[in-house]
């Protein structure tokens, strides 16, 4: 790239800090450099692995590096480096950490999020350095070091994108050598270069452009297209220059450029017009982060191109404010709207990642809490030193989000108040375009009106939500309260389930999506009905339906505790306030009856005080309590078929002992649908290590990236991504299958239902929140207790299914199998 500020210093300035002659010169930046190398390189290595091959690049990448700019303060004759080197320095250590995972990367696969965040911080501080550069001293030396450390990133990253993309992307990365080498043949192509803010712009297009291609974060005709852009501006860009230095090359009278093209010290009028055309450019880029911000949409549903066609009157308003009002209020007002509208931005954002993944909004007074669990989930999904990446990456990513907005708002303001009366003008009549479209309900896309105020409505909505939650808990208390089971005695509770053992088998994600109305429910309903026969022939019958769960996407607890105690638990804080109640559970009315009752939950790895506490289990089995010995797959911490049949070792098959009830959480089927396991035969999982040496089916890791996110916002949804959820599906379904046909007995009662739909990714756009539900017994007076309930035979709900709330369960079933009824 070019230097700090698009321009090198003709003439030795402050920064080069010249030295008498003779005098000997300490040069400590570039042993520092070197040693901040190792250290980088030796940190990478502990949290991914990195070969002999990585550490010989890096290595050397950095002696080149460090060695270039020591020969440099010698050329140059500096003491020290300036502050905006340093920053330079620091972003050449970054690059060849880079350099030394795209070498490890043709051993083993890189890890993208490390190498990305790496290309990313060096792209920043490319930024940085040019902005220290342009209030501190500096001289030829930095100009030279900058261009030279922004050739190295962007061949490295060509040479990792070239990989994927075409071995032509590598001309992105040979250019400036290319360049160089014409330079050794031909005299006149050193020869010094005017300055052309452009050439800064082409730079720096290559370098983000290769990154995002490298991120693989949009499909891959999209990188194609972005990288063949990028190198017709890098060709457009040096034939201009080539074609110059050809034109003038009698001249004669320039002095020698430093190494190539990097842009000599402009003159005052040209400077001047380059300034301007900047400033122009940035006051309308700044114009179109506040608009977009203020009128971006909220809703997936909304994400149309269309929708940003629309005018925000919290906007004109501010407008309006700022002409209006004296200087000092003016700042105050700009400062305070700033952060205000980057929190609005944050919202939209979080809103729409909430209804891809839980089909509802964000909100504060409550979902601020899950921020732990989401990142514990993240480490148990992708690893820990990705997900601690990934969340750094976020959190540099609201902070310049915080910044941007800022200094965007801020600009626009200064432009408007600079001209106050052609803002105001422009201010008026787009009033007036507002109110007219406001009378006659104008919009191009549903549900969003030209006439927009969906920032204010944002806040507003958040507001009320929060007043809600407030008053929702006396609500709630009443609803905690009203048992019409609480009192009722032991010998009047279950009398139809004597002598059972009853399984309540949460199977994740499993909603309906996966037996109606998507591409993959065929096969997913035949394994159901051959599952059906199965069962058939060993004795068992089903009955289906449906259940309306509390929660979608995630955030399962909610329908496990709504399942349990019959009232609707569709908030953490409603959760909260239920645990700490004395409401009566189906664990509580099986204990009270008689049977031991067990929580079988292989995701725990800690204590789980609400077990006891609330659902007063006899016993809590988590991850740490079964006896596992084998591999983790992506979130699930053992096979669905292990954690069947640790239960039927550690509860269902001891002797004398009462029947049993036991809650079972299967989480094969919890995104990220990734590593899918195999069933074996039962005889064979013994300890679970086993799975060490079984093949692992690896779905699309398109349910992790970018690139599923860019699949949902064109259709709703991503093939890869469902076809990964359907096959975690069948497997868990085929394991719960596969070990009633094993174990069961005639004293064998299985519940088995979904806690909630998949993210909107696999259900598609607006989902219902239904899920399956399926009792499943040998003794057909189980089911008989039921024929009332319209329940359809077999495994799978017929589309004309009864569909109860999910909090309606527990008083049905209690009633059904109470001592006065006999077919419920």
């Amino acid at each position: 790239m070019d230097p700090k500020d698009g321009t090198a210093i003709a003439v030795a300035g402050v920064g080069d800090f010249p030295r008498e002659r003779g005098a000997r010169i300490a040069h400590p930046g570039p042993v520092a450099g070197m040693a901040a190398q190792v250290l980088l390189i030796a940190a990478l290595a502990r949290a991914v692995p990195i070969g002999m091959a990585g550490w010989l690049a890096g290595l050397a990448c950095g002696a080149l590096v460090n060695g270039g700019l020591a020969a440099g303060l010698r050329h140059f004759h500096c003491d020290r480096l300036a502050p905006a080197d340093r920053v330079t320095l620091t972003r050449a250590t970054f690059a060849a950490a880079v350099a030394a995972l795209v070498a490890d990367s043709f051993v083993r696969p890189a890890p993208v999020a490390v190498l990305v965040l790496l290309a990313a911080a060096a792209l920043v501080l490319d930024a940085v350095d040019g902005w220290v550069a342009r209030r501190t001293a500096t001289g030829r030396l930095g100009a030279r070091f900058d261009g030279e450390v922004d050739a190295l990133l962007i061949l490295v990253l060509s040479v990792y994108v070239a990989r994927s993309a075409g071995a032509w992307v590598l001309a992105i990365g040979a250019a400036r050598y290319a360049f160089l080498a014409a330079g050794w043949a031909l005299p006149w192509m050193r020869e010094a270069l005017p300055a052309r803010y452009w050439r800064k712009v082409v730079a720096a297009t290559q370098g983000i452009v290769l990154t995002v291609a490298a991120a693989d974060v949009l499909p891959a005709a999209v990188s194609r297209a972005a990288l063949a852009g990028a190198l017709v501006l890098l060709a457009e860009s040096f034939g201009r220059d080539v074609w110059w230095l050809r034109a003038n090359r009698r001249a004669g009278l320039r002095r020698r450029a430093p190494a190539g093209p990097v842009l000599a010290a402009p003159a005052g009028p040209e400077r001047g017009r380059a300034r301007t055309a900047a400033g122009a450019g940035l006051t309308v880029l700044a114009l179109i982060v506040v608009w977009g911000a203020l009128v971006a949409p909220d809703q997936p549903i909304l994400l149309k191109p269309a929708v940003f066609l629309r005018l925000p009157l919290e906007g004109l308003a501010l407008l309006a404010l700022v002409v209006a009002v004296p200087a000092r209020p003016r700042r105050a007002l700009v400062w305070g709207a700033g952060p205000l509208l980057a929190i609005v931005v944050l919202l939209k954002i979080l809103n729409l990642g909430f209804f891809a993944a839980f089909d509802r909004p964000f909100d504060p007074y409550q979902d601020i809490s899950y921020a732990g669990i989401g990142a514990e989930t993240l480490r148990e999904s992708i690893g820990r030193s990705e997900a601690t990446l990934i969340i750094v990456a976020v959190g540099l990513v609201l902070a310049a989000l915080l910044v941007a907005m800022t200094l965007a708002v801020r600009r626009v303001a200064r432009v408007a108040a600079a001209h106050p009366a052609r803002s105001l003008r422009a201010i008026t009549v787009l009033a007036a375009v507002w109110m007219l479209c406001w009378i006659f309900g104008a919009r191009f896309v549903s549900h969003a009106p030209i006439a927009s105020t969906s920032a204010a409505g944002l806040v507003a909505n958040e507001v009320s939500a929060l007043r809600a939650d407030l008053g929702d808990r006396a609500t709630f208390a009443r609803a905690i309260g009203r048992d019409r089971f609480a009192a009722t005695p032991a010998n009047r509770l279950l009398t139809g389930l004597r002598g059972k053992d009853v399984l309540l088998v949460f199977v994740e994600s499993y909603g309906k999506v996966a037996v109606q109305g998507s591409s993959f429910s065929p096969q997913v309903d035949a394994l159901l009905a051959k599952g059906t026969k199965q069962l058939q022939a060993a004795g068992f019958s089903a009955r289906s339906a449906f259940l309306t769960s509390p929660t979608f996407g995630g955030i399962s607890w909610l329908a496990h505790s709504t399942m349990q105690s019959g009232v609707w638990v569709n908030s953490r804080r409603r959760y909260a306030q239920l645990i700490a109640s004395r409401r009566f559970t189906l664990s509580d009315a099986f204990k009270r009856a008689g049977w031991r009752t067990v929580d079988d939950v292989p995701s725990n790895d800690r204590a789980w005080p609400p077990g006891s506490t609330f659902y007063h289990y006899d016993q809590v089995y988590d991850r740490r309590d079964v006896g596992y010995r084998g591999p983790q797959y992506a979130y699930a911490s053992m096979p669905d078929q292990y954690v069947l049949a640790a239960l039927q070792r550690l509860e269902v098959a001891k002797r004398h002992r009462p029947p049993l009830f036991a809650e079972v959480d299967l989480v094969s089927s919890h995104t990220p649908w990734t590593r899918i396991p195999s069933l074996i035969p039962w005889g064979q999982v013994g300890d679970g290590s086993i799975f060490n040496r079984m093949p692992v089916a690896h779905t699309s890791r398109d349910s992790l990236s970018v690139n599923a996110a860019w699949a949902w916002l064109q259709s709703g949804v991503s093939a890869p991504v469902r076809a990964a959820y359907a096959q975690s599906i069948r497997y868990s379904l085929s394991a719960l299958i596969s070990y009633v046909q094993h174990y069961g007995n005639r004293n064998t009662v299985l519940v088995v239902l979904g806690d909630h739909q998949p993210w909107e990714i696999v259900s598609g756009r607006q989902p219902s929140h239904e899920v399956p539900i399926s009792v499943i017994a040998r003794d057909p007076a189980v089911l008989r207790r039921i024929s009332g309930w319209g329940w359809n035979a077999g495994l799978r709900p017929s589309p004309k299914a009864p569909v109860w709330p999910m909090s309606a369960f527990r008083d049905r079933f209690l009633g059904a199998y109470g001592p006065r009824s006999a077919s419920g």
